[in-house]
């Protein structure tokens, strides 16, 4: 954990030289979560960040029942050491169910799109963070649009699953190409996808 800081504090760094009148700069934190393991891992990813990083913006899929009792449960915890701690929560169509054809999981993957991104234009995250549930494609191609209209620029940072081993998820070979920085922790996946990154297990 202690060496995805480094990584994850570059934004703080392009902070303090945009916003050089504040003392304390905070960075607003886009959070994709998913159902099941993939909430647990991103909420052990948060755990080892600073008070900095606020308000953390949370967006999970509306049919996902199991996420936002664990994000209030871990951000309660987290009130206890940072009081001023702030967070929200949204939910957006799931871009694609379990065993969903590839044809029409365009076109849910489009609306999803379509729904997220005056979503990520209100929110303006400084950082997206995920690490490879289906919602957060739409949500990390949001930011990459609003980028490239030159609204918001987002650092783009995917963790991919423990789980994967030698291959990338689905979500990860799309966001492979699109992210800032793409982190896996296995050395196998480092010799398949140089771009990435190799930190050992961080979760």
């Amino acid at each position: 954990l202690l060496l995805l800081l480094p990584l994850l504090l570059v934004p703080v760094a392009l902070l303090a030289r945009w916003r050089r009148g504040q003392r304390t700069p905070s960075v607003k934190v886009l959070v994709v979560a998913g159902s099941g393991g993939h909430t647990t891992e991103i909420l052990r990813l948060l755990s080892c960040l600073s008070e900095s990083y606020s308000p953390r913006h949370y967006v999970f899929a509306d049919s996902d029942k199991m996420s936002e009792a664990k994000i209030r449960s871990f951000e309660q915890e987290r009130a206890e050491t940072f009081p001023n701690s702030q967070f929200t929560l949204d939910r957006i169509p799931r871009s694609r169910e379990v065993r969903q054809s590839w044809t029409s999981s365009v076109v849910t993957t489009l609306y999803s799109i379509l729904y997220s991104l005056p979503l990520t234009y209100r929110l303006k995250p400084d950082v997206v963070l995920c690490n490879g549930p289906g919602t957060c494609v739409p949500v990390c191609l949001s930011a990459l649009l609003l980028r490239l209209l030159g609204i918001k620029k987002a650092i783009i940072v995917y963790v991919e699953s423990i789980c994967r081993v030698e291959t990338l998820s689905l979500s990860g070979k799309i966001l492979y190409y699109f992210s800032d920085y793409f982190i896996v922790q296995w050395p196998e996946l480092k010799e398949k996808y140089h771009k990435s990154i190799y930190l050992g297990r961080i979760v």
